[in-house]
C-alpha cells in the first residue's frame, strides 16, 4: 500500500493546508480552493484556548452536511451572541433564548437537530472539566459520530485519530485501495496501519484529501482528470 507515499505527493502539489480554521485568526492559505482565511500552515499550536478549542468542537457539529461557508457564518453569529466562544457563556444563550440560538445557526442548514446536537456537546464538555474525552465517550454523546468524534479529537485536542469523510472514501475507491461501501471503521485502519501515528500528519492528509477531491471528485465520473494520483492506482486482477 503506497498510502504514505499520496500524501508526499499531495503534499508536493498543495503545501501546508494549515487545518483547522479559526474565525478571527488572520492567517490564509492561499494555496486551497474556497475560503483561505483562518488557517495556520504548518503551526500545530492550535487550538491556544479554551475558546478555540470549543470553537473547533462547534465546528465539528455545525460542518455536518453543509459547507464551510455556512459554518463560518453560523461561528460568527454564536460569537456575537455569546459574547465568546466559553462553553458556559454559549449554554447560557441556548437556554435563555433558544429562537435566538437557533436563528444564528440557520445558515448551516439542519438547526433544529444541530440545535440539539449542540446542547450535547455543551453538557458533555462542560462535564469533562478540562479532562480530553475518549473516542467512546465522544461517540456516546447523541450528535457525534464516527467522523465528527475523530475531527474532535485529531484537531481540538491533538490526539492521533485519522478522519476518514466522504472524499477520502471516494478517491481510494477509484484508486481500489478500498472498496466504496467499505466501514467508516475499516477505512479508519487502513490509513492508521500505514502512517506513522503523528497528530501533525494526519492532520495535513486529511485536509490535503479535501483540497484534492474539491479538484478532480466532486462530479462523477469521479477521478477521470486526477493525473497527480493516476499512477497509484491498483490494478485489480480478472
Amino acid at each position: 500500500m503506497k498510502i504514505e507515499e499520496i500524501y508526499e505527493t499531495l503534499l508536493g502539489e498543495y503545501s501546508y493546508q494549515g487545518w483547522w480554521p479559526l474565525i478571527y485568526y488572520k492567517g490564509k492559505n492561499p494555496t486551497k480552493t474556497g475560503v483561505i482565511n483562518g488557517y495556520h500552515p504548518k503551526d500545530y499550536s492550535f487550538p491556544k484556548n479554551e475558546g478555540e478549542q470549543f470553537e473547533v468542537i462547534l465546528g465539528s457539529i455545525l460542518t455536518q452536511n453543509t459547507n464551510w461557508k455556512s459554518v463560518e457564518k453560523a461561528l460568527i453569529n454564536i460569537d456575537k451572541i455569546a459574547i465568546d466562544f466559553k462553553p458556559e457563556n454559549i449554554l447560557k444563550v441556548l437556554n435563555e433564548d433558544f429562537i435566538l440560538f437557533k436563528e444564528a445557526i440557520r445558515c448551516a442548514g439542519y438547526y433544529n437537530q444541530k440545535i440539539n446536537y449542540i446542547s450535547n456537546i455543551l453538557d458533555f464538555y462542560i462535564n469533562l472539566d478540562g479532562d480530553t474525552p475518549t473516542r467512546k465517550e465522544l461517540l456516546n454523546v447523541k450528535g457525534v459520530g464516527n467522523e465528527t468524534a475523530d475531527s474532535i479529537l485529531l484537531y481540538a485536542y491533538r490526539q492521533s485519530e485519522f478522519v476518514v469523510d466522504a472524499y477520502t472514501k471516494r478517491i481510494f475507491s477509484c484508486l481500489n485501495y478500498i472498496k466504496e461501501k467499505d466501514s467508516y471503521l475499516k477505512v479508519k485502519k487502513l490509513f492508521e496501519e500505514n502512517l506513522p501515528s503523528n497528530y501533525e500528519i494526519y492532520q495535513e492528509y486529511h485536509s490535503l484529501i479535501v483540497e484534492h477531491a474539491k479538484r478532480y471528485y466532486v462530479k462523477k465520473p469521479y477521478g477521470v482528470e486526477d493525473n497527480l494520483l493516476k499512477d497509484f492506482k491498483i490494478k485489480i486482477r480478472l
